[in-house]
């Protein structure tokens, strides 16, 4: 396989091992040029990462990162997959996507690069292919504030306006977002795999994968087992990471599931202001399946179709498959919980297990739930940030419990101040709270405004450090968010 290098004044290096694969997999489409493109947002440190060079011409950049012109060994392709979602199983693919390749940074890692919005592709399903501006700035700003928080996430490279409208339910600008991503490979892709492939490109296509995400299992003696083993403890850990920061992804389908362990795709995403285990933002999750509190059952369940698509994989004999599938899939449980619980002792300071720690854990979110206590800004002040103390903390049910904590803390070595240092790395100070986020969206995509939303990057891009002139970025709304709603942009 030849590697491409283009002209150094861009520094793309691609290696499309993808588009090596079943051509059943993907469909070859070319971006459709835009009338007027123009960069609105440009990630320089995430551009020299990749070793980019960010210092290129905008012009030249614009019109790569919005389709116009497609750089030299870059070979654009749309991914078919499948998926459930909500439960309900479908056919998919790219609709609104488009692959430009594999980039190689300096160091040899492999990236996809794909653009988001770029015009209609063959799985577009009648829709116009395109993306607003509201919608790509969005992902741009909270796969961004992931990454700061040390959450896996795809990256956000650029935002780049068409000069087009896109039309939903009325006329909003148009832009295309650039996505990186350690592959587009979804849980949706083994089900695509399973039931459109013929069977003679399975084993390729996951030997494909498991060296391209996990390669040193293909030194044991059921690699298929132990892949998918190691994508539900990448899940396990990715899900215990949104339950830390107040996290709600909105639509964790089969097809938003990623085999690399990032989070993907942000559109009704949302954070909690308030604790509460049955909080639902996206508007078409009408039956809350995937709430706050259920991510985690619902991560399991996707690892169960992903296990079922590769039964035949599994083992020869279908009986076995199903017991070894079973077997995995059931030990998700106990793994989750005990990383769940170290998570939670950690935001409690806490290093050393103890037999009352449950108790102590579940006190304090009861507690939450039912005073509508801020789940972020609670273990703030925990942590010694008494400025966020608005009366609530003196609850009498508050003052009980905090007394236990702070006898649990105390029997820990270095006491209250190793537990705070410790809080302090674990809790954000800072989370993209909503209402923030509508502002500064609302601003830079009907106004032109930029400059709430760099504001809101540059203070996302510290999430745990405290900053006194960024003190109103910790306030929830007055009414607490009740009633927000997101969307998924489509």
């Amino acid at each position: 396989m030849s590697t491409t290098e283009t002209p150094p004044s861009m520094g793309w290096k691609w290696d499309n091992s993808y588009s090596t694969l079943p051509h059943t997999l993907f469909s070859p489409v070319l971006p459709t040029p835009v009338a007027q493109p123009q960069l609105v947002a440009f990630n320089q440190p995430l551009a020299h990462a990749l070793g980019l060079h960010a210092e290129a011409p905008e012009a030249e950049w614009a019109a790569i990162l919005a389709g116009n012109t497609v750089p030299p060994g870059a070979n654009p392709i749309a991914q078919a997959y499948a998926g459930h979602q909500f439960g309900h199983f479908t056919m998919l693919g790219d609709g609104r996507a488009i692959l430009l390749g594999e980039h190689l940074t300096p160091q040899g890692e492999r990236f996809d690069i794909q653009l988001k919005g770029p015009g209609q592709t063959p799985y577009s399903r009648r829709g116009d292919g395109r993306a607003t501006l509201y919608a790509m700035l969005r992902e741009y700003l909270i796969s961004e504030a992931m990454h700061h928080l040390g959450i896996p996430t795809t990256r956000s490279l650029a935002v780049v306006t068409t000069g087009l409208p896109v039309y939903r339910e009325q006329a909003f600008m148009g832009a295309v977002l650039t996505r990186i991503a350690a592959s587009h490979i979804r849980v949706g892709t083994f089900e695509y795999m399973r039931h459109f492939m013929p069977e003679n490109e399975w084993t390729p296509f996951v030997q494909y994968v498991i060296q391209r995400h996990y390669p040193d299992v293909l030194e044991t003696e059921q690699p298929v087992e132990a892949f998918i083993q190691r994508v539900m403890l990448r899940q396990i850990d990715l899900i215990v990471n949104w339950m830390r920061v107040g996290f709600v992804h909105g639509v964790m389908n089969t097809d938003n599931m990623s085999i690399a362990g990032e989070s993907i795709d942000y559109g009704p995403c949302a954070f909690i202001n308030q604790y509460d285990p049955k909080m639902v933002f996206s508007s078409i999750d009408t039956q809350g399946r995937y709430a706050f509190g259920r991510q985690a059952a619902i991560a399991q369940w996707n690892l169960a179709i992903l296990a079922g698509s590769l039964l035949p994989l599994l083992d020869p004999d279908h009986d076995k498959a199903v017991e070894k599938a079973k077997e995995i899939v059931n030990s998700y449980a106990d793994i989750y919980h005990a990383k769940w619980h170290t998570m939670m002792r950690a935001k409690l300071g806490l290093r050393q297990p103890h037999a009352d720690d449950s108790a102590l854990i579940r006190g304090l979110l009861q507690w939450m739930e039912r005073f509508g206590a801020d789940y972020t800004n609670t273990f703030l002040f925990l942590g010694g940030d008494t400025t966020l103390n608005d009366g609530l903390y003196n609850n009498a049910e508050f003052t009980e419990w905090h007394q236990q904590w702070e006898q649990r803390v105390a029997a820990e070595p270095g006491g209250l101040d190793a537990a705070r240092e410790m809080m302090q790395q674990t809790n954000p100070a800072y989370i993209p709270r909503n209402h923030q986020v509508e502002n500064a969206l609302e601003a830079a995509s009907e106004n032109g405004e930029f400059s709430p939303l760099n504001t809101l990057l540059n203070v996302l891009s510290a999430p745990y450090k405290v900053r006194p002139e960024y003190r109103s970025y910790q306030s929830p709304p007055d009414d607490g968010g009740v009633g927000y709603r997101t969307f998924c942009g489509t």
